[in-house]
């Protein structure tokens, strides 16, 4: 108990420092250019202007060959990499605010969060570093593997229903404006609150509905034994144009993408760290 206690002690005052606070805040600022980024090359899908990839990785490399854009990927791996520890941190010991099972969901959440921020950071790595981080070939290629095994398509076909479970959460965790509750709204006048209102709304919807159907994808590649179905968020989001007022929708989620990384700006100055 004294280990647990001293350990929990020791992870508390980490998640106080000073200094994991300010990269935590930088980090939001590059995951909000990383999300403008992504927002304009869905808008360039929509429009069938653009052959690169429609996903945070497409976002990072296209960042990597703008002048300083090295630079400013590894900034953002620095920043991603701080989140993740933010949220492992949180996970592990916080969110004493909430009691019972909304701390243990509180928990989980960010337990998700942090591999996501972990996955960028690694994301932002190989671009920097010149690696190929094509995730759509290299999604397709794990799907088969894992297809290819005993109980494989169970385990893609379950990945899949996570993936669109996580991105319905998103849409109505949009939708219902939870994300409120995470911003120092006190600190805020009626005019920003009324900006980070409808730009959350805005992103976590458009982010959901993506990811939604990204999952929706991966569960046909496994029915269908269909490794090509399940390339990731970019032959998502090309297969959703393709359908009827699919155009139209891109667009949409395009913007609400983009509304998410303005979000995200708002974030590294008003969210709860």
């Amino acid at each position: 108990m004294s280990l647990t206690r001293n350990a929990e002690a020791t992870a508390a005052r980490t998640a106080d420092s000073r200094w994991l606070e300010l990269l935590a805040r930088a980090g939001f600022i590059g995951y909000g250019i990383v999300h403008l980024l992504f927002g304009w090359l869905v808008l360039q899908l929509a429009f069938g202007k653009s052959a690169d990839d429609g996903d945070q990785s497409g976002a990072l490399r296209t960042l990597a060959a703008q002048p300083m854009g090295k630079f400013l990927v590894i900034a953002i791996a620095v920043g991603m990499l701080a989140m993740a520890i933010w949220q492992a941190l949180e996970a592990a010991v916080g969110h004493h605010a909430a009691q019972g099972n909304d701390r243990t969901k509180e928990r989980v959440v960010s337990a998700a969060r942090t591999v996501i921020y972990l996955w960028l950071a690694w994301t932002a790595w190989k671009v920097f570093s010149n690696a190929n981080s094509d995730s759509a070939s290299q999604q397709e290629e794990l799907t088969a593997r894992m297809m290819e095994s005993s109980g494989g398509r169970w385990l893609v076909g379950l990945a899949g229903l996570v993936l669109a479970g996580v991105g319905v959460g998103m849409v109505i965790y949009g939708a219902k404006k939870k994300f409120m509750k995470r911003l120092k709204t006190g600190e805020m006048n009626a005019r920003t609150t009324q900006l980070a209102r409808r730009l959350g709304m805005a992103g976590y919807i458009s982010r959901g509905s993506a990811f939604a159907v990204t999952g929706l994808l991966v569960v046909l590649a496994a029915v269908n034994y269909d490794p090509e179905k399940a390339r990731g968020l970019d032959a998502a989001l090309r297969t959703l144009r393709d359908q009827p007022f699919g155009t139209i929708l891109l667009i949409l989620i395009g913007l609400g993408i983009a509304a998410f990384g303005v979000y995200c700006f708002l974030q590294s100055r008003y969210r709860k760290v």
